[in-house]
């Protein structure tokens, strides 16, 4: 772990001890909403500064290569504040009786295993009781795809699309990041990959203004996304009548069909572990694309299959959790 000078060997507990401190926490109680997403949360304030940029820097008179400049800047500036709070609160963390608390529950803030799993599973307990309408609303604080006219099947395949996306996003990517850089690298890619979600759309607006943070997104993802593909197809191994060996090949021959090359490693997985065709045509905000279909299965997912895919989701959770624990143990001994 590269902490830039703040861990002292007599002092505070070992940061990766609190990444696991912090993964027991969030997975106990789940997504802390107010904490993430109420006013004043950081990653509010954070997409709110985006916005506000986005208003007043990227405005249609200017020239791309201007506005991709000025949203070059933007992330610069969003990276640089993140870092810097980032490393402060760790160095407080290591020095400051206590404030290992503060870090942990930072950490667990960041961390998605509980949160779209549960929301994910309410969906699947309202597609049983073929209640669609709850069942969409369930979907869409997770979904940005319109879901009045989504039926079962579509509702059932978005809510897996989810779990699979939060197993790298929400799991496995700020662990990765949190274990190489601490608290610095967790909070550097949560703003980036906030950044990325308010202005990295393909759109005309935000084509170039979101260059930057889309493509620093991009890197971010692309190592610890494998992992989670990873996680998922060893996952699928003690998933009843998932199929492991399916699972790992549509992942290394569809996962880069899908729009984001990155979260098409788990989703495929996933779709193949389940032997369902997952992605395919959807709406995004307002523009309708053309994705291609990942996996060979059927279209046609339940609510048993959400059932199957939340299993198959903890599970994976659970061996990225494995080798965390696993690096605290080596570092103890």
């Amino acid at each position: 772990m590269f902490l830039f000078g703040i861990s002292r060997p007599d002092g505070g507990f070992d940061p990766v001890i609190l990444l696991v401190f912090a993964l027991i926490l969030e997975a106990f109680f789940g997504r802390f909403y107010s904490l993430t997403r109420g006013p004043g949360a950081p990653l509010v304030l954070i997409a709110g500064f985006v916005s506000w940029c986005d208003r007043k820097l990227n405005r249609e008179g200017r020239s791309p290569e201007d506005r991709a400049v000025r949203g070059a800047i933007v992330a610069l500036i969003i990276i640089l504040i993140s870092g810097a709070v980032g490393w402060g609160l760790a160095w407080l963390s290591q020095n400051i009786e206590l404030f290992w608390m503060i870090e942990t529950l930072m950490i667990a803030l960041f961390l998605d295993q509980r949160g779209t799993y549960t929301i994910v599973q309410k969906c699947g307990h309202s597609l049983r009781g073929e209640d669609l309408p709850q069942a969409r609303k369930h979907i869409a604080t997770i979904s940005h795809q319109p879901v009045k006219s989504m039926d079962l099947h579509h509702l059932a395949r978005t809510g897996l699309e989810a779990s699979a996306a939060a197993i790298a996003r929400g799991v496995a990517v700020p662990v990765f990041w949190y274990v190489v850089f601490g608290l610095p690298g967790l909070m550097v890619f949560r703003a980036v990959d906030m950044m990325a979600e308010v202005v990295g759309h393909q759109t005309d607006r935000h084509r170039a203004f979101g260059f930057t943070a889309a493509r620093l997104n991009d890197i971010l993802l692309y190592v610890p996304a494998r992992m989670a593909g990873l996680y998922t197809v060893l996952g699928s191994v003690l998933v009843p009548t998932a199929k492991p060996s399916l699972a790992a090949k549509i992942m290394l021959r569809d996962a880069g069909k899908h729009h984001s090359r990155n979260l098409g490693w788990p989703l495929g997985a996933t779709a193949g572990a389940l032997n369902l065709a997952l992605a395919g045509p959807r709406k995004f905000n307002t523009n309708t694309t053309r994705d291609a279909w990942i996996g060979d299965g059927t279209a046609k997912a339940t609510a048993v299959d959400i059932s199957r895919g939340l299993y198959l989701a903890a599970i994976a959770c659970l061996i990225n959790a494995a080798w965390v624990a696993a690096i605290s143990l080596v570092r103890l001994m």
